[in-house]
């Protein structure tokens, strides 16, 4: 039997929302149909796609890495659809987009920038802010759509979001630091290092949430908003940071090497995405954005 697309969008609903309950919710579906497509998926591809818990479902290694391909295949089939209900650069009015500090410079930009090339006669607006006022914004009407971090949205019922990119945390280390000669990094060995954090979009929470459940208070040699001042504080040796490796490069400004270890154990996982508000009918603009950025998301390479 061949998985089909209704067993991909319940399957991506799923890993949006984190339990069947939210995901038949969102597609307005029983949760036995969701249940059921979920098992089936899981028997066609032979791995398991969630870990079942009390709490929920958490996704799994192999959920993660379908999860890349169910967007893309999903995204694929929008973007034909739409091909054909208007040509390019057709599409007039306005967009207002939010954003937050991280995704500005990591995936906004060359989003961004590919929008106004399709779509000159749209006049665009985007707003960089937190993602809790962001959230504000969207369910006001003020803003069309936000691309920020998604793990934890807070307004999940008046808000609906949708996966652009999946990025694990990993250990970022100055060259030559011991823990780079290690077949296994634990947290344990990361708690006792100094901690460069940074402070945008719910990095820090996490990091200290995942270290604090060893019973340890992280070492925090620096806090900053600068994702460079990060690198070229690791990069020196003033301390080591977890990071998604959505924002990984191995260079500081100043060309020194930066190394990236996998830890071992339950490490978070980031999802940026797309948010709008739920009901809200969405004009041409705004469905030009959310293909495109469907398109961009498909083209990257996973980083698994």
């Amino acid at each position: 039997m061949s998985f089909t697309l209704k067993q991909l969008r319940y399957f991506v609903a799923v890993a949006e929302k984190g339990s069947v309950i939210g995901a038949a919710q969102t597609l307005s579906i029983s949760q036995s149909a969701v249940t059921e497509a979920l098992k089936n998926l899981e028997a066609d591809l032979g791995v398991p796609l969630f870990e079942r818990h009390a709490r929920g479902l958490d996704i799994t290694h192999s959920g993660h890495q379908f999860l890349r391909h169910a967007t893309k295949i999903l995204s694929d089939v929008s973007g034909a659809r739409r091909a054909f209900q208007h040509a390019p650069g057709t599409t007039q009015g306005r967009l207002n987009i939010g954003v937050t500090s991280l995704m500005a410079g990591y995936v906004m930009s060359d989003l961004l920038s590919r929008y106004r090339r399709m779509n000159p006669a749209v006049e665009v607006s985007a707003l960089e802010d937190q993602g809790e006022y962001l959230e504000h914004l969207l369910v006001g009407g003020e803003l069309d759509v936000a691309v920020m971090v998604i793990s934890n949205l807070r307004d999940r019922m008046a808000l609906q979001s949708e996966i652009l990119d999946v990025s694990a945390f990993r250990l970022w280390l100055p060259l030559g630091h011991k823990l780079t000669a290690r077949e296994s990094i634990g947290l344990d060995d990361v708690a006792r290092e100094q901690l460069i954090m940074l402070n945008v979009d719910e990095m820090e929470e996490e990091a200290v949430k995942l270290l604090s459940a060893f019973g340890r208070k992280p070492q925090i040699a620096f806090r900053t908003r600068s994702v460079e001042a990060v690198r070229s504080l690791v990069a020196t040796g003033a301390g080591v940071a977890l990071l998604p490796d959505l924002v990984y490069r191995p260079w500081s400004l100043d060309g020194d090497r930066i190394e990236s270890r996998d830890v071992s154990g339950s490490l978070p996982i980031v999802q940026v995405g797309m948010v709008w508000r739920k009901g809200l009918p969405l004009s041409e603009a705004v469905q030009d954005f959310l293909s495109l950025a469907r398109m961009g998301q498909a083209e990257r390479p996973a980083r698994f």
